[in-house]
């Protein structure tokens, strides 16, 4: 367990030699089927990507510090993947979702999720109305664009289930009809990792759901200092609109074709197949830590999340860099440990970890 052994893998992986930063033709890229032309990509990735530093820019006005954070849940926003935020109480989660909002002109809702919780507390009830003698909807806080579903883990099973059908389905039923859910819908939950007397937390197959899962840490020393001088003023700031949700949908078909070259897909699915066959990689000690490995939304989260990465750069192409920095987001949730791993202090993400500085890197 103190190091990973040196035999090499017994999969061939030549095919993930030789990509580097600056090794993508930037005339044009050829891959299975198709020949992308990288300049004209480029041109549009960064005409079409302009905006989010004005979005960044306007959030950190506000918002002290945790880049990381706002980055991941654009992430999100950029690829219609739900987030699951984790921290302790006072990281500006909520403070930060709620100026994102602000920044795109985008509709936000903020559920607090207690146990006495129901499901059409949040999706929405029909309602009777006494003057007309008619039924009348009524849509719940999931109507929104950015919805903040605060301490998620506190609410029952079934209220859970409600969201988490919304998050996949995009749409709401009330009564006899169904609503379709504003677009762009992300879903943005939050868990208090400290408390957990009188929670319900979620199993694995639902945190499977979400794309990311995001832990925040305490702001450093210089960050908080920031942090007190703006909060302490007489005028608080507030974030500008500075971007448009038009321009937040014109920005997600242009992700969709940033352009992943072969030896970077291989990369992506050697990664979660050594999570399931870790043997297979050479990583023998590594087999028994691992309860179940990664899901196959696992490839698909990590090729969307890598693509929005290199996006937010004003890049039109994935590097293997990109990978690397969001890959402990889309994986933390998804490896389930054993109780031999668990003895030994060993999570998830040192499991990830592991398998990120063994695996041969593009």
């Amino acid at each position: 367990m103190d190091t990973l052994r040196d035999a090499v893998p017994p999969v061939p992986l030549t095919n993930l030699a030789g990509l580097a930063e600056g090794s993508v033709d930037e005339k044009t890229a050829t891959g299975a089927a198709t020949t992308v032309d990288i300049s004209a990509l480029t041109d549009q990735v960064k005409q079409q990507s302009a905006f989010l530093d004005d979005v960044f820019a306007e959030v950190a006005k506000v918002v002290v510090g945790q880049r990381e954070m706002v980055e991941r849940v654009v992430i999100g926003l950029l690829t219609g993947g739900h987030c699951l935020i984790e921290g302790v109480p006072g990281l500006a989660k909520t403070l930060m979702v709620k100026s994102l909002a602000q920044t795109l002109n985008a509709t936000f809702s903020r559920i607090q999720f207690t146990p006495d919780l129901l499901p059409a507390d949040i999706t929405g009830t029909i309602i009777y109305n006494m003057h007309t003698g008619q039924f009348t909807q009524k849509r719940g806080p999931l109507f929104a664009n950015l919805v903040l579903a605060d301490e998620v883990n506190r609410a029952p099973a079934k209220v859970q289930s409600a969201l988490l059908e919304a998050m996949q389905e995009r749409q709401v039923t009330i009564g006899d009809s169904t609503q379709p859910l504003p677009d762009p819908f992300l879903v943005l939950a939050t868990q208090n990792p400290i408390e957990q007397e009188g929670t319900f937390p979620l199993p694995e197959a639902q945190l499977d759901r979400f794309m990311l899962l995001i832990k925040v840490s305490y702001p450093s020393a210089a960050d908080e200092r920031a942090m007190l001088d703006k909060m302490s003023s007489l005028e608080v700031p507030k974030p500008r609109e500075v971007a448009t949700i038009d321009q937040v949908r014109a920005a997600r078909r242009v992700v969709g074709s940033i352009y992943i070259d072969d030896r970077v897909r291989d990369y992506i699915v050697h990664i979660v197949q050594a999570t399931r066959k870790p043997r297979d990689y050479g990583l023998a000690e590594l087999a028994p830590l691992i309860e179940y490995g990664a899901s196959p939304r696992a490839t698909l989260c990590l090729a969307a999340a890598a693509r929005a990465h290199a996006f937010i750069r004003h890049r039109a192409y994935v590097t293997p860099d990109d990978i690397k920095a969001i890959a402990h987001d889309v994986m933390r949730h998804r490896v389930v440990v054993t109780y031999e791993a668990e003895a030994e202090e060993v999570a998830s993400e040192d499991v990830v970890r592991r398998i990120f500085e063994y695996l041969p890197v593009p």
